[in-house]
């Protein structure tokens, strides 16, 4: 019981379960209407795409890389399959396409990093307008209708498992699946360690280049799922919808307790900051906040969520420096 009591109190995403759970709770005590499970499963839904995402994200900050255009992948990837579809292809495999559309845009990100020697914030930077226009040119600024709303993909992904929605049931399954990725496999564990020690990586014979290039694909591809579960859903590809997702995806993985210095990560704690953001956004409709507000919140969240980790960083630091060396 002991080892299971630490254990649990050891985990990186502990503090935004915690504060998750006690904002659903504070929300609740005021309006009892947000407590009921259809509530609760519409904010899951909600944060799923940025959640998956986020998941993504998590796997490039635990490196010390960034890619700012995850929100443009996710809705170019979402346009993909609407297009696909509308030339006629089956539904389920113009997902997959488009899926694999994100992972070809996320090795366009990590071709650019590695050969061209730009800053992964610079390169996804460029990147985001890219993908951005490309998405606007395409589509006309205008949306693009998906699969029928009486196709089996729209009817699969609109459904509920046992009262959860599809989407947040995926990012469930992939913030399962992940972890075990980045805990349990060669893979996440040099991710972990280019984090810690870049140099330390490659001088122990790590393949830095390959596995960046791999976290891009990967965090592509996720961008992509996120953009077919999109059109699943609501059967239709906005050209701005993910317009500022970049952003939140990042602040949910850092609230997640993924540190901005590179070298640890965490996956669940990812979905649950995506998850504890659509709870803030919730609760301000609630309690009649002006949605001109949500931006300030989200703002005031991230901040203290940064400020949050570099007060822990800088504690574990000095906690390190006063045990001194072990003998």
């Amino acid at each position: 019981m002991q080892r299971a009591g630490r254990l649990v109190l050891g985990q990186d995403f502990l503090g935004v379960l915690v504060a998750t759970v006690a904002l659903v709770l504070l929300i609740g005590a005021n309006y009892p209407r947000f407590l009921q499970p259809d509530q609760l499963a519409s904010i899951l839904n909600n944060a799923a795409y940025i959640g998956i995402l986020a998941c993504g994200l998590a796997f490039l900050l635990a490196m010390r890389e960034l890619d700012l255009s995850v929100g443009s992948v996710y809705a170019l990837t979402a346009l993909a399959c609407a297009m696909l579809v509308q030339e006629g292809l089956d539904p389920w495999l113009a997902a997959l396409l488009a899926i694999v559309v994100g992972g070809v845009l996320g090795l366009v990100n990590a071709l650019l990093i590695q050969y061209v020697g730009l800053p992964s914030i610079v390169a996804t930077l460029a990147t985001l307008a890219m993908y951005r226009g490309l998405t606007l040119a395409l589509s006309e600024g205008t949306q693009v209708v998906g699969p029928p709303i009486d196709s089996s993909f729209s009817q699969v992904i609109s459904a509920d498992v046992l009262g959860i929605p599809v989407p947040g049931l995926t990012l469930i399954v992939v913030a399962a699946v992940l972890t075990v990725v980045l805990r349990a496999t060669p893979f996440g564990y040099r991710v972990r360690s280019i984090g810690s020690n870049p140099e330390a990586a490659a001088f122990s014979g790590i393949p830095v280049g390959r596995v960046r290039t791999q976290a891009f694909v990967l965090t592509g591809a996720l961008g992509g799922l996120a953009g077919v579960l999109t059109i699943g859903y609501l059967g239709a590809a906005d050209p701005n919808t993910g317009t500022g997702y970049e952003l939140q995806a990042i602040a949910a993985a850092v609230i997640g307790g993924t540190s901005l210095a590179g070298g640890r990560a965490t996956i669940v704690g990812a979905a649950l900051g995506a998850v504890l953001l659509g709870v803030v956004a919730s609760g301000l409709a609630y309690f009649s906040v002006p949605i001109n507000w949500n931006q300030f919140a989200l703002g005031a969240v991230i901040l203290g969520a940064v400020s949050l980790d570099s007060f822990v960083r800088r504690r574990r630091r000095r906690a390190r420096a006063a045990a001194g060396p072990r003998l």
